[in-house]
């Protein structure tokens, strides 16, 4: 690992591709991820409950706690699916640590507000302080995955006392520009790869219909748009299913049709954060290195040769990574 280099109120930390993660001779991610499954504990059991907070029933799951440790609460991504994307996934965290995973408002197993086409990404970041104090926890970590990893940041931001520390895998951007060309970068990273099949797909389908509230066009597009997640397609497992959220679409929907600026909100926020991005995310590392320029006490990862999907393209490399600054 090289030197730290510091700038105005951050830490960003650079690692050197050749020597960390080597690319010749190397496994294949789907090599990868099974020999980093078979060496991992048996998956903890979860326990389901329903937690009552902001005027909605919250589907939570829990592994079993551990005595003396700060419980770490899985945001997952999408914004149309429930927590299962993150489990068992995120289980190698309940091994020093009880896991908190929640559908959010609308989606999953949780109610949907009144009213759910005025949904909005911030009512889903104030649902975690919420949460925390339903559940009694004077404080917690939090690990998050792309657009959760917005409303982690968001909610940590609105919850300075509540959140100890974060850690993100490939978290959206601090503004809303690179959703804009999102799309084509997707179809030019299928193409270069030769995933002409997914390209085609893909391109089949117009973006601009995520402007508007429509639970089954946010839902094939996130299916179309999923081999464009990863760098290398062995990691590749199957696409999430159809769902269905009129909650989550009108979320999307609001943010690609009124764009979005959280820098002051992010700004203010305290937690030490560790924002882990693959550099072949069609999310630029751009992205994660402005979050890193904004926040005040962040340390960036980068995954050399690994898309949006660092947890299945590296796992032992950023579980050891995230696992590490949780603990410290």
């Amino acid at each position: 690992m090289s030197t730290p280099r510091r700038g105005p109120g951050r830490l960003v930390a650079n690692f050197d591709s050749a020597s960390r993660f080597p690319r010749v001779h190397e496994p294949s991610a789907k090599d990868r991820l099974t020999t980093w499954r078979r060496s991992q504990p048996r998956t903890p059991p979860l326990e389901r409950r329903t937690v009552k907070a902001r005027g909605l029933d919250f589907a939570v799951w829990t592994s079993p706690p551990v005595p003396g440790t700060v419980p770490l609460v899985a945001i997952n991504g999408g914004m149309i699916y429930g927590h299962d994307l993150l489990w068992p996934t995120f289980s190698p965290f309940a091994a020093g640590r009880q896991v908190i995973l929640y559908d959010q408002r609308g989606r999953g197993e949780s109610s949907a507000p009144p009213g759910a086409r005025a949904a909005r990404i911030e009512h889903d970041a104030l649902d975690l302080r919420a949460l925390r104090e339903a559940l009694g926890h004077p404080q917690w970590d939090v690990a998050a995955h792309s657009w959760g990893g917005g409303i982690a940041l968001l909610a940590a931001a609105h919850d300075l006392d509540g959140v100890r520390r974060i850690v993100t895998f490939d978290a959206v951007g601090p503004t809303s520009g690179w959703l804009d060309s999102l799309h084509a970068r997707a179809l030019a990273f299928l193409l270069a790869h030769e995933r002409r099949r997914e390209y085609e797909a893909l391109a089949t389908l117009d973006p601009r219909m995520l402007r508007v509230e429509d639970a089954e066009a946010h839902a094939h597009y996130s299916r179309a748009l999923y081999p464009a997640w990863f760098d290398d397609p062995t990691a590749m497992l199957a696409p999430p299913p159809l769902a269905l959220s009129d909650t989550g679409a009108a979320v999307a929907a609001r943010l690609r049709r009124e764009g979005y600026d959280w820098r002051a909100t992010l700004a203010t926020l305290r937690a030490p954060t560790l924002l882990i991005h693959g550099e072949q995310d069609v999310v630029p590392v751009a992205e994660a290195a402005a979050l890193a320029a904004i926040l005040p006490r962040a340390h960036l990862f980068r995954v050399p040769h690994c898309g949006h999907m660092p947890f299945f393209e590296w796992p032992a490399k950023v579980f050891e990574a995230a696992i590490r600054f949780l603990d410290a």
